[in-house]
């Protein structure tokens, strides 16, 4: 089944044209038990929590027993007060975190001649495909997968079968996909479709998951002034369904400045980063946008640590954004094998590091500042940077200071790309 819906203005769709759209999507079916995959509070402005909340309520009435387990990485799992604030009403209780390492199954495996043609000979091993163990349930009627499609650093456009297999995958598929793209290059990547990490994915989706009775809900959104604006909602169980997504996301979520821009200041909403991890984006989405010898200042007053792992956050202290030869080179060395059996954290360095084309540097509170500056990024006091760049006072986009500086004011980096029309 299908069913697509663009919103006619800028304001996105109403709660009731979604609704409408998610009542359908469930009209003919007979139900026992649902598993409900969103994404989890990092992609808070999905609008996936009310999306999932009228599904829960709609199955409820239905006498329906629903799952709910949260697309969550490697990330932390959903606190109770993320899980109100997001989802709404939901019990709580229903919210089951899933556990990367260990509570998965595999399903087979992705041959090396495959990984090899996807990435012009670039990656020569077979990968693991593992799930969530649930999601191979034969109790589950229906498994509705929802989330946002929007540009990502490192499958190119985010969602769709990346949320089984990385948002509740095992962690072979999360490091060697993450790995993948790294070595393919993000800016080869990022905001575009068929890229080596999706052909994974949807390699995946089409020889182990065929048979399973998925359903994915999509939507690309935008967040001006922190309101979200659902723009399109995708509902469907063939690929179309997130090529239409991918489409409207690419008009919606990718911006492209006019010239290559010398100071870029991006805004880390604290209860949405809190690590470097998250708040890297700052930094992927933005690398194509400012110019050689430019300058990224990243406010974030929630950032406090590094990884959302713990052993990721001690890889992360160990190695540090040093750039992608040197990563790779310390991956390549045997006696590094702590950053080989982790090759998403690899990635992630390689990702967060601007290969000293342009400065990064993140404004932090408390005593973070020289922890900022072990790991390669430059430090500053919050409080004294936003006094300066206040992104109360900022507007999205150029902005001129009363000095003369002009610098370009990214409220949110999760919502978008950024692109120099001219490098492009």
């Amino acid at each position: 089944m299908e069913l697509f819906a663009k919103a006619a203005t800028d304001e996105g769709l109403s709660r009731e044209e979604i609704r409408t759209q998610l009542l359908r999507s469930l009209e003919g079916r007979t139900l026992k038990n649902v598993l409900i995959i969103p994404p989890d509070f990092t992609r808070f402005h999905s609008n996936a929590g009310y999306i999932t909340n009228v599904y829960y309520h709609a199955l409820h009435e239905m006498g329906c027993h629903v799952d709910i387990l949260p697309a969550l990485g490697t990330h932390e799992p959903v606190t109770r007060e993320q899980a109100a604030a997001m989802f709404g009403d939901i019990p709580f209780e229903l919210f089951i975190p899933h556990n990367w390492r260990a509570d998965v199954v595999k399903l087979g495996e992705i041959p090396a001649e495959y990984l090899e043609e996807i990435t012009e000979g670039l990656w020569h091993d077979p990968v693991s495909v593992e799930v969530n163990r649930r999601v191979m349930e034969e109790k589950y009627d229906l498994i509705l997968s929802i989330g946002q499609v929007v540009p990502h650093e490192v499958v190119g456009m985010a969602n769709h079968a990346k949320n089984l297999f990385v948002g509740v995958g095992g962690s072979e598929m999360i490091n060697a996909s993450h790995m993948v793209g790294a070595v393919y290059g993000m800016e080869r990547m990022m905001g575009r479709d068929h890229t080596p990490a999706r052909k994974l994915f949807d390699y995946a989706l089409e020889h182990f998951l065929k048979d399973r009775p998925i359903l994915f809900a999509l939507t690309v959104t935008t967040a001006p002034g922190g309101d979200i604006h659902t723009h399109g909602l995708f509902i469907g169980d063939t690929r179309k369904t997130f090529e239409e997504a991918v489409s409207l996301s690419q008009e919606k979520n990718i911006d492209f400045v006019d010239h290559g821009i010398k100071k870029c200041v991006v805004y880390l909403e604290p209860i949405e980063f809190k690590t470097t991890w998250l708040g890297n984006k700052a930094v992927y989405r933005t690398r194509m946008a400012i110019t050689d010898g430019g300058e990224l200042i990243v406010l974030a007053p929630g950032v406090t640590r590094f990884g959302e792992d713990l052993a990721v956050d001690k890889l992360i202290r160990k190695y540090g954004y040093r750039g992608r030869l040197d990563t790779l080179e310390q991956f390549e060395k045997p006696e590094n094998q702590d950053l080989r059996d982790n090759m998403g954290a690899a990635a992630h360095l390689i990702h967060g590091s601007s290969d000293g084309r342009f400065t990064v540097t993140y404004a932090v509170r408390d005593n973070f500042r020289e922890e900022i500056e072990s790991v390669g990024f430059q430090a500053a006091d919050y409080d004294e940077m936003a006094q300066r760049y206040d992104p109360s006072k900022l507007q999205y986009g150029y902005n001129t200071l009363p000095d003369g500086e002009e610098v370009y004011f990214i409220p949110n980096p999760a919502l978008g790309l950024w692109i120099d029309r001219e490098w492009f």
